[in-house]
């Protein structure tokens, strides 16, 4: 990827105000955040395929300060890595549409934790940088 596409991959928080800078808005999330109007959150594409499996999910807020605790978070991003890796076609389809999508501006993944820096989104982020 180019470094001008890869700089054109945000992450924000789905709770902020949406901006005519986040370009394409694609929601990360498995779940639709709690309070949140469809027509509020602004989102494109809801993109539950690139979010971490049920069980994942699960696992890792059951887990006492889970993002601030460095041994669940990094049990979590070893197996969130291994989910992003696990190619089906609905991750395909979604991979393909954020690529096509930065070819003409940029995309915005949007997650709902509150964690700005310990997020599954900023982990997709990466990933896709590497991958598209």
């Amino acid at each position: 990827m180019s470094a001008k596409r890869k700089a054109d991959l945000r992450v924000r928080r789905v709770y902020d105000e949406p901006s005519p800078e986040d370009g394409f808005r694609v929601l990360v999330d498995r779940l639709w955040p709690r309070g949140l109007s469809k027509d509020k959150a602004k989102v494109d594409l809801w993109a539950k395929a690139l979010a971490p499996s049920d069980a994942l999910r699960k696992d890792a807020h059951s887990d006492e300060g889970f993002p601030e605790n460095e041994k669940s978070w990094t049990r979590f991003v070893k197996r969130y890595d291994k989910e992003l890796e696990t190619a089906d076609a609905d991750r395909k389809a979604a991979v393909e549409e954020i690529r096509e999508r930065l070819k003409t501006g940029p995309v915005t993944l949007l997650y709902g934790l509150k964690n700005e820096t310990r997020n599954h989104a900023v982990l997709l982020r990466d990933w896709l940088r590497s991958a598209v």
